[in-house]
This record gives C-alpha cells, sequence and structure tokens, in this order.
C-alpha cells in the first residue's frame, strides 16, 4: 500500500529536501496535498513529477496563474489553507510535513494533525508559541509528532520512548555563526552582508541573521523544553563550529549519548519520514578526525548577550514566547532593510521584554491561535514605531 503524504510548503527548503527524497520512492508514495505561497513555477513541477490532485497555493497572483496553467487537468485547486477539511475527509494519511514558515505556519499544522498519522513539524513558531495547542490537538487525534530541526530530531533519536524524569541534561550545538571568532569591538559595524555568509550552512535570510546572533539557539532551548517537558536548568548550548554534533544527551543512570551526522537537513527529514524502515540514505563515511577534534566549548555571552535572554523565560507555558519571537522577527526586518545596526537587534529586544506591558504575559498561557496573532501583530507595530 502506498504511503500518502501531504507537504505544507513544499516549495520552501525543507519541503524540497522532502520533494529529493520522494523522488527516489515515487512507486511507494502517492502525494495527496502540496501547498506553497508565490512559487507557482516550482510547485508546477512537482505537480508535474508526483501527479498530485490536491493544492492549494495562497498568493492570489499565483494562484491564477496556477489555475491558468492546469485548466485541462483534473485537479482540485484551492487558495486558502483554511480548505483542508475539503480535502481530507475519509481516512487519516500516513505522513504530514509542516514547513511553511513564519506564523503563518501555526493554524494549518494544528488543523492538519486531525487528518495525520504521523506529522513533522520544521515550523520554529508553531512549537514556540503554540505548542500547549499543539500538544492538545495530538492528544485528542492520537497523532505521532516528530521534530525536524537537527537539534531536536537528534534529541528525539535519542531520548525516544524514555520518559523525561531519565534526563539530566540535553545540550544542543551551535555552529557560532559567521562571528564566533570575529573580535567583540569590531561587532558595531557588523554589516547585513556579515552576518548573512554563514560558514557552515545554507539557509534564508531571516535564520541566517538568527544564527549571527544566535536568537536561533535561545529559540532551540525554548522548543527542547516544551518538547522534551524539561526545565530550562536542564538544557544548554555548546558551541561547536564543525556541526557534526547535532545533541548530546546526559542521562540519570550515568550515560551520556551524542548524536552526530553531515551537516545536511536530509538525514533528518528521511528518519522521520522512514522510521524503524530498512530504506537506506547516502550519506559521507564516518569522518574520524572531527571526532578526535570535536572542540565543544561554552559560548561566549559578551559577544553573543542574546543567549541571556532565556534566563528571563517562565518556566510555565505562556505568551511571552510570542513577544520574543514577534518582537525578533521584526527586529531582523529592519535589519535586513538596513533601519538597525547589528547590535541594535540584542539592545532593542531587550529593551521591549522588560517593559511591564509585556512582563504580564509571563503568567497568560495560550488559549487559542487569534490570541497568538493580535499579539503578535501588537507586537510588530511597537517595533515598527521604534525603527522609523
Amino acid at each position: 500500500m502506498k504511503k500518502k503524504i501531504a507537504i505544507l510548503g513544499s516549495t520552501g527548503s525543507i519541503g524540497k529536501s522532502l520533494i529529493n527524497i520522494l523522488k527516489k520512492d515515487k512507486k511507494n508514495i502517492e502525494i495527496c496535498l502540496l501547498t506553497a505561497h508565490k512559487n507557482y513555477k516550482e510547485l508546477f513541477k512537482q505537480i508535474q513529477t508526483f501527479n498530485v490532485k490536491n493544492i492549494i497555493i495562497t498568493d492570489p497572483n499565483s494562484y491564477l496563474k496556477v489555475k491558468k496553467l492546469l485548466k485541462k487537468r483534473k485537479i482540485n485547486i484551492l487558495s486558502s489553507l483554511d480548505a483542508l477539511n475539503k480535502i481530507f475527509i475519509k481516512k487519516k494519511i500516513d505522513y504530514t510535513m509542516s514547513a511553511i514558515s513564519g506564523f503563518s505556519g501555526l493554524k494549518p499544522t494544528l488543523d492538519i494533525i486531525k487528518y495525520s498519522k504521523t506529522i513533522a513539524i520544521a515550523n520554529k513558531e508553531s512549537i514556540i508559541c503554540g505548542w500547549s495547542l499543539i500538544k492538545k490537538r495530538l492528544k485528542k487525534y492520537n497523532t505521532q509528532f516528530i521534530p525536524v530541526d537537527s537539534e531536536h530530531f537528534s534529541i528525539w533519536s535519542l531520548t525516544n520512548k524514555l520518559s523525561h524524569n531519565n534526563i539530566e541534561k540535553v545540550f544542543i550545538t551551535a555552529s557560532g555563526g559567521p562571528f564566533k571568532n570575529y573580535p567583540i569591538k569590531k561587532f558595531k559595524s557588523i554589516t547585513r552582508k556579515q552576518a548573512l555568509k554563514h560558514p557552515s550552512w545554507s539557509m534564508g535570510k531571516k535564520i541566517s541573521i538568527d544564527s549571527a546572533t544566535m536568537m536561533n539557539k535561545v529559540f532551540e532551548i525554548i522548543e527542547a523544553k516544551k518538547i522534551f517537558n524539561l526545565r530550562y536548568n536542564q538544557l544548554e548550548i555548546l558551541v561547536h563550529p564543525k556541526s557534526y554534533v547535532h545533541a548530546l544527551v546526559k542521562f540519570n543512570n550515568g550515560l551520556l549519548k551524542i548524536l552526530v551526522h553531515d551537516t545536511d537537513m536530509t538525514i533528518p527529514i528521511f528518519n522521520s519520514l522512514y522510521q524503524n524502515n530498512e530504506k537506506k540514505i547516502k550519506s559521507k563515511k564516518i569522518d574520524i578526525s572531527l571526532l578526535n577534534n570535536l572542540n565543544l566549548e561554552n559560548v561566549d555571552t559578551k559577544k553573543f548577550p542574546i543567549i541571556k535572554l532565556i534566563d528571563t523565560l517562565p518556566e510555565q507555558e505562556s505568551l511571552f514566547e510570542t513577544i520574543i519571537v514577534s518582537a525578533n522577527d521584526c527586529l531582523v526586518k529592519n535589519f535586513l532593510n538596513n533601519k538597525l545596526s547589528f547590535l541594535d537587534i540584542y539592545k532593542i529586544l531587550s529593551k521591549i521584554i522588560k517593559k511591564k506591558e509585556f512582563q504580564k504575559y509571563k503568567s497568560i498561557k495560550p488559549r487559542n491561535i487569534g490570541q497568538i496573532r493580535s499579539l503578535n501583530d501588537y507586537v510588530s507595530l511597537k517595533i515598527d514605531t521604534l525603527c522609523v
């Protein structure tokens, strides 16, 4: 029987990586749904390759272009992610990849859980801001969840089927980005071009800047805390420039496990799809020189003060995380538009989250998507007024 699959965000980097994996197994899979925003040309190629019968494309102009391209084909073409209930009516599909970036990925992620046996989530905002909502739906519909980020997939692999009570400490690794060895006295003159040049990974602009400030690691710590039901004092970041080790877990029984793999997102994506399966993936030979020189070290918080935000986070599920995500998104956007300096990202973010009007959200638990969206919009507006 063919494995039935849906990909939310099929034209992004994660979606395309999954598509490339599936091309090698076409006879055993059926893609039931692909979604995209604007990239109708890439979406059209994917439809042709897999003979997909259901697509959602949310940009109005791209939707019209796809309709024209496919007017002679019997394909269900929709323009809204709210239309999932028109596609999935009967049995659950086997696997969903949720890879829509930003806050727009939260609602479709929640909606498609109902129709999925397994959901792999690569959307940080969904987990950071809406984990309590996701967890509730996973339980209600008996859906398996697998994180896709290399760090969280590694922790999941090392701790799968074990209680969080068995875990003493979890370490996630950071490459250190482009400024690990950069003189701190030169940080005030860091340019957009420098910040976008990551030494290990090829990524989009937003995540590249988050890696340069190390805000991405703050987000990953928040995700790990929520996904694995840990406390913040059980989580730590280690700098590892070669990006070969992705996670280390120290257990209460004295064992320490590490997970290594090449700097290739195909590996966690492949393994989230083919669990406990005999499918093989091509990978490099073990790099002995790397294993002998892991060069793990603590984060320099003088260079990367944004890491100190972790100490301000509440242990309980709250809307405060939404404020941090929203504020950072807006500040990065303004930096990319040359309205802020690199150092301003942390300075303004730190100032914003200390305000009384935002501190109160540490004790408010997310109840619904509308609440998260409204707060995101309010914080974005507040930041934009500061950056004019």
